[in-house]
C-alpha cells in the first residue's frame, strides 16, 4: 500500500472504473468492508484484464493510505500521463 502514498493514484469507485476501461490502471486496491455492488463490477473488470487486485481490511485504511480524510472503497495506481 506504500505505493498509493508515492505513485500516481485514483481514488474512489466512479474514477477508477473510468480509468479501468481506458487500460490505465496497473494495480487495483479494494477495501474488503465495501459494499459488493460497489466493489464487484470493479474486481470482474480488473480480472478481465488481468490487474493486479490487492484487498485492503477496510475503507478506513485505504482512504489513509491515500492520504485523504474519508473512507474509500477502491483506489488503483495508474499509469503516470506523458
Amino acid at each position: 500500500m506504500r505505493r498509493l502514498k508515492t505513485e500516481p493514484k485514483v481514488v474512489g469507485a466512479k474514477q477508477t472504473l473510468k480509468y479501468l476501461e481506458k487500460d490505465m490502471v496497473l494495480a487495483l486496491y479494494l477495501a474488503k468492508d465495501a459494499e459488493k455492488r460497489v466493489t464487484d463490477p470493479i474486481l470482474e473488470l480488473a480480472k478481465q484484464k488481468n490487474i493486479e487486485v490487492m484487498f485492503v481490511d477496510s475503507m478506513k485504511l485505504l482512504g489513509d493510505a491515500c492520504s485523504i480524510e474519508v473512507k474509500t472503497a477502491v483506489a488503483g495506481i495508474i499509469k503516470k500521463e506523458v
